[in-house]
Parts: structure tokens; C-alpha cells; sequence
């Protein structure tokens, strides 16, 4: 298990969330953490600990007043160290190769892929042929209903129909090199993981596959560990005492590194 960072941005700041009260009307999210560091000095902070292979998501969507502002700082946090972060937030074929060039290694992608509520094949043939496999990480963040959980798209505001389960990962894993995938019920709310959500990730876990979603202890990320089998990986946000929460970033990487 590896502990994956996030930097997440909206309305030009470093933030984190609680995941689902993100909506685009007014730019509206309930914030656990407003930093006054920008993009680079968390860059800069992951770099220094060898945390390879996190991600900088931006949050506002493109027509938002914010939006350039918030660009602006996911740059600022690719540029400081060139491939060492993946870069996702509105991501398509057209603005892919910019991340890309700003210094992304790899972009993640869940809306461009979907229209109205379904996986559209030729738009991810369009995705893949952009930037190549080896730098697509497709974002199957996916919320609950009856009984199954199904991926969302737009910033976790759209239901699609399809279920994040092991079939998928199947049909999706030869286009991509990652997944990640955001339980986004329990999103930022640091009360623990979804553990059907894990299960889930951990039967499956043929290539490389990040958690994130209510991690708010050591505990959590033993039980990640336990359920995952030790294949899978995690995010952690608000929790975190960098962004004003109570877990130690030491103790998150001594716990991951501990778990194989």
C-alpha cells in the first residue's frame, strides 16, 4: 500500500471538501480547510517526502469565474515538480497534452467519458489515442444506491448507470494505467471508509488503484490494508494535519509503508 496526497482546488484556493456538497451553482462547497499556502508549496511538501503519484484535482468547473485562478494554482503545483503528480478536473482530448506539457504525468478523467449517464466507447478511444495509456487514469468515484455503486461524473453531482464493480474495472482496465476511485458518500466527512467501496477495489486490484473517502484514523487505513489485501492505495485529505485535521502525515506513511 502507498499513501497517494491530494491537492484539491477550488475557487483559486487549496481546499478540502466534504465531497458531496460540492455544486456548481454559485460555486458553492462546505469547506473543511481553506489554505493560504498555494499549489507548489504542497507540491514542494510531497516531493521532499517521495509521495509519487499523487494528484491535483480542480474543482471548478470551466465557466465559473474561478476557474482560471483555479488553473492557475493546479499549474503552479505540476510545474514545481514536472511528473511527479496526475491532474484531473474537466480533463479531455483537447486540454489533455497542456496538463501534460504543464508537467502532469499522468490526467484523470471520469466526465468527458460518460454523456448522459452512460460510458460512451468512442469518447474514451478519443481519450486514449490523445495521451496514450500510459497516461490515463480513468476516476470511477462512484456513490451508493440500492445497494450497488454506481460512478458519478461533474464533481460527484451526476449519476450515471453504471456500477463500479469488478466487471467494470475488467472492461475499462486495458485503456487506462491507474484507477481511481473516490467514495464519495463518505467523501471528506472523516468518519470512516467505505468498506463495501474496498472490498470492491481489493477483489479486483489488477493494476495500480487508489482509495480516497473518510479516512480519518490509522485504524482506517489498517482496515484498508486488511480488506485490500495490502493491493490497493490510499488517499487522505481532510484528516490530515496539514490540512488542519488530526493524523499525522508521518504516521499515514509509516502506517501505509508498514502494510504490503
Amino acid at each position: 500500500m502507498r499513501f497517494r496526497p491530494c491537492i484539491d482546488i477550488h475557487n483559486g484556493n487549496v481546499k478540502q471538501i466534504v465531497g458531496g456538497s460540492l455544486k456548481d451553482d454559485a460555486d458553492y462547497a462546505r469547506d473543511n480547510y481553506v489554505s493560504d499556502r498555494d499549489g507548489a508549496y504542497y507540491s514542494d511538501l510531497y516531493y521532499e517526502k517521495g509521495l509519487r503519484g499523487g494528484h491535483v484535482i480542480l474543482l471548478n468547473h470551466e465557466g465559473s469565474p474561478y476557474y482560471e485562478e483555479s488553473r492557475r494554482q493546479m499549474e503552479l503545483a505540476l510545474s514545481a515538480h514536472p511528473g511527479f503528480l496526475q491532474a484531473g478536473g474537466g480533463v479531455n482530448p483537447e486540454n489533455a497534452e497542456e496538463l501534460l506539457n504543464a508537467g502532469a504525468s499522468h490526467v484523470i478523467v471520469t466526465s468527458y467519458v460518460f454523456r448522459d449517464g452512460h460510458i460512451d466507447m468512442a469518447r474514451l478511444d478519443r481519450m486514449l489515442s490523445a495521451v496514450g495509456r500510459e497516461h490515463l487514469v480513468l476516476d470511477l468515484s462512484c456513490k451508493e444506491k440500492d445497494g450497488e455503486y454506481y460512478i458519478v461524473t461533474d464533481r460527484w453531482q451526476k449519476m450515471t448507470d453504471t456500477v463500479m464493480n469488478t466487471a467494470t474495472l475488467d472492461e475499462l482496465s486495458s485503456y487506462c494505467d491507474e484507477f481511481l476511485v473516490h467514495a464519495a458518500d463518505v467523501e471528506g466527512m472523516q468518519k470512516g471508509i467505505s468498506e463495501s467501496v474496498a472490498a470492491i477495489l481489493g477483489a479486483w486490484a489488477r493494476k495500480p488503484i487508489t482509495y480516497a473517502g473518510g479516512v480519518h484514523s490509522i485504524e482506517d487505513i489498517h482496515k484498508l490494508g486488511d480488506i485490500g489485501q495490502g493491493r490497493i492505495d490510499v488517499t487522505v485529505g481532510s484528516a490530515l494535519d496539514i490540512f488542519g485535521g488530526p493524523l499525522s502525515m508521518e504516521k499515514v506513511i509509516e502506517a501505509t509503508e508498514s502494510i504490503r
